[in-house]
């Protein structure tokens, strides 16, 4: 580690101590941002982990809507967004009202098990033309979408949420993805949304293929933000902290991971014994890398950015989050 950035990390933990505060990082933040966080983790896990300890400030190196869901379990808080413009473009594919010009090919899909609504709808329009069925909204999504939905899932979850409601139809907003893969492990049928997340999104079959064919002897893991026709040919799918489990408990010593390159920095620190390797080298978020010490810094001097989302949204989101929470 560099002396700046060495200098950098003793002052943001000075004024965190000072401005009781919990420094949160998602694993796909930089690795020099993750070694200052008290708690790194996927988005809800960190959110709730904020909720259950005493401080005054959470400041979250994440996107947007990581640090609102932040707000809405942790209301009394003051919740800070080191950078404003971190936002997530798969939860921007969504709104309540206004709609969102998204892709509508799907590559991979030669018979989507669901029907798939395109950018001229909106979240509304979508619950009008299918009245009384219910929304499942990914926790990758705004707190207004959240507020809108019946439930929220996580990527770990999502079937778990599905068979738990009622009727034989679901509406499951906003990754593409997920809703197909989930699909394939239920008799309900799902309506998916146009989303996609643009890291998981690019890649290939013939990047696993390639990928395997420089490291022979590792085992595929991939998230469920891939493509079906990649998550086909990987030997496990889960989530991030799925990824972090499945590396720790497998007597394998090689792993091609499939998701943002962040998380290979917790990886390699957990399991030191074992090789990891990107599935692809541009698996990066650049909206994740926004954030920088000194970012970080900056939002203890200057309390930026504030976080706080409004009442009457936040009371239905937390709503739609408890009910995923309530289940066994």
């Amino acid at each position: 580690m560099s002396a700046d950035f060495k200098a950098l990390q003793e002052e943001i933990l000075r004024l965190k101590e000072e401005k009781h505060a919990l420094i949160l990082a998602h694993n796909y933040q930089r690795d020099e941002v993750q070694d200052i966080a008290d708690f790194v983790g996927d988005s809800l896990e960190l959110s709730r982990t904020a909720s259950s300890i005493d401080c005054k400030m959470i400041v979250f190196c994440g996107v947007k809507f990581m640090a609102e869901s932040a707000s809405i379990l942790s209301p009394d808080k003051t919740v800070l967004l080191p950078e404003l413009e971190a936002n997530c473009p798969m939860a921007d594919m969504i709104r309540v009202d206004s709609p969102r010009p998204v892709r509508t090919s799907f590559p991979g899909f030669s018979n989507p098990p669901a029907y798939v609504y395109p950018a001229e709808f909106t979240l509304r329009d979508i619950k009008q033309k299918y009245p009384g069925v219910p929304v499942v909204a990914y926790v990758n999504t705004t707190a207004e979408v959240k507020a809108e939905s019946d439930i929220c899932c996580t990527s770990a979850n999502v079937v778990k949420v599905i068979e738990s409601l009622p009727g034989d139809v679901v509406i499951c907003i906003p990754d593409k993805n997920l809703s197909m893969w989930a699909a394939r492990s239920t008799k309900k049928k799902v309506i998916a949304w146009d989303g996609y997340c643009n890291v998981h999104e690019r890649v290939t079959p013939e990047d696993v293929v390639t990928a395997k064919a420089a490291h022979p002897s590792a085992l595929v893991v991939a998230h469920p933000e891939c493509r079906l026709d990649v998550l086909e040919l990987a030997d496990h799918v889960t989530s991030t902290s799925g990824m972090l489990r499945y590396a720790a408990s497998s007597s394998a010593q090689e792993f091609i991971i499939g998701t943002e390159i962040g998380l290979l920095h917790r990886l390699r620190k957990e399991n030191p014994g074992k090789l990891f390797y990107p599935l692809r080298k541009d698996m990066i978020c650049p909206n994740m890398k926004k954030t920088t010490l000194q970012s970080v810094l900056r939002a203890f001097r200057e309390n930026t950015h504030v976080i706080k989302v409004p009442e009457e949204i936040r009371v239905p989101a937390k709503r739609a989050l408890d009910r995923m929470l309530a289940l066994p």
